[in-house]
């Protein structure tokens, strides 16, 4: 739990966190700027993304 709660404070997770947050409540009020929402979902992507290679690289090297 800690070392998930670590990963957290991360500097992209908390601007992905930010940036979520300011989109729901844009979203709430109806105002999403068509720039917002493709850096938004550029970043998003970004971080999955990553996320993604990071664990295919563990099991590559778990598999090794």
């Amino acid at each position: 739990m800690r070392k998930k709660l670590a990963k957290l404070i991360d500097v992209k997770s908390i601007i992905t966190l930010a940036l979520t947050a300011v989109f729901c409540i844009l979203t709430v009020k109806g105002r999403i700027p068509q720039e917002f929402l493709t850096i938004y979902t550029t970043i998003i992507a970004f971080y999955f993304g990553t996320q993604y290679q990071k664990s295919v690289e563990q099991k590559n090297e778990e598999k090794q």
